[in-house]
């Protein structure tokens, strides 16, 4: 089962505690932002604070982990293209998801397209908090509750970005 709870007005400080936690590691070129459903307000949310990281290059991410590992961050198992994703845990959960996207396609990052435009938008974030809802009643895990969700997320963030001047993204790891 998936949890979603209502938003919580306590989601930006996490944010700014764990994005000035980021910031004794990475370098102060690199720019750290809320992303994710819990960067909206009045959007409910699994209580997870993702954050998206402008980092140099991929490899000067991964010259990193030995530091991010030291204060909590530890890399998913398998990466996405194009990006990494650390974690950090409580237990067995989540609470933090930080994607680190090299500054060449920081413009174009749908995740931040998609919660930037939410944040302008209330009907779609309220079509968006439904479909949210409606996924995790359904849903048997997390990767089910992300395919249920699925073609809302591609349909706003398609309008997103084409209102940028952005091409249609063909999938993505949401």
């Amino acid at each position: 089962m998936i949890t979603i709870v209502d938003y919580n007005p306590d989601w930006p400080v996490q944010y700014e505690r764990t994005a000035a936690q980021l910031a004794t590691v990475v370098p102060s070129s690199w720019t750290i932002e809320h992303i994710g459903s819990t960067s909206v307000p009045g959007l409910p949310s699994k209580p997870i604070i993702d954050l998206a990281v402008r980092a140099e290059t991929l490899t000067a991410v991964d010259e990193l982990i030995p530091q991010l590992r030291a204060i909590g961050w530890y890399p998913i198992m398998t990466q996405p293209a194009g990006h990494r994703v650390l974690v950090r845990m409580k237990g067995n959960e989540r609470t933090h998801i930080a994607h680190f996207f090299p500054v060449a396609d920081w413009d174009d990052v749908h995740q931040r397209v998609f919660a930037a435009w939410l944040r302008n938008h209330p009907d779609d974030r309220d079509r968006y908090a439904q479909a949210k809802r409606q996924a995790s009643l359904e849903a048997e895990d997390g990767q089910d509750y992300t395919l249920r969700k699925r073609a809302v997320v591609k349909e706003i963030t398609d309008r997103a970005r084409a209102a940028h001047g952005l091409p249609a993204v063909s999938d993505w790891d949401a």
